[in-house]
């Protein structure tokens, strides 16, 4: 399993924001078999990790025109700054889950 993380310091995210990401996110469980997806904010942090089941899903995700445009919006507008890190997870701990 692989993981996405996405860590940000956001700029000016407005109601298109709201929508892309929105969108951004079926589209990834719909079309590109994500397993899991949390976002969260934090002061002026915004982190997203995303779980998936091969690196090659990461890649199609990563290129699909729809994602491509968003992320041209994500540079121009709504982001001041990003890292994008793709890990492998090569152990899991659970309590009850």
């Amino acid at each position: 399993m692989y993981a996405v993380i996405f860590r940000a310091k956001p700029g000016i995210q407005d109601d298109e924001y709201g929508k892309t990401v929105a969108r951004m996110r079926d589209l990834a469980f719909d079309k590109y078999g994500c397993l899991d997806f949390v976002a969260v904010t934090e002061g002026d942090q915004e982190i997203a990790i995303s779980y998936w089941e091969d690196e090659a899903s990461i890649k199609a995700w990563k290129s699909d025109s729809e994602h491509s445009l968003a992320q041209e919006a994500g540079r121009s507008k709504w982001y001041e700054s990003y890292i994008v890190q793709v890990v492998e997870i090569k152990r899991e701990y659970k309590f009850n889950t």
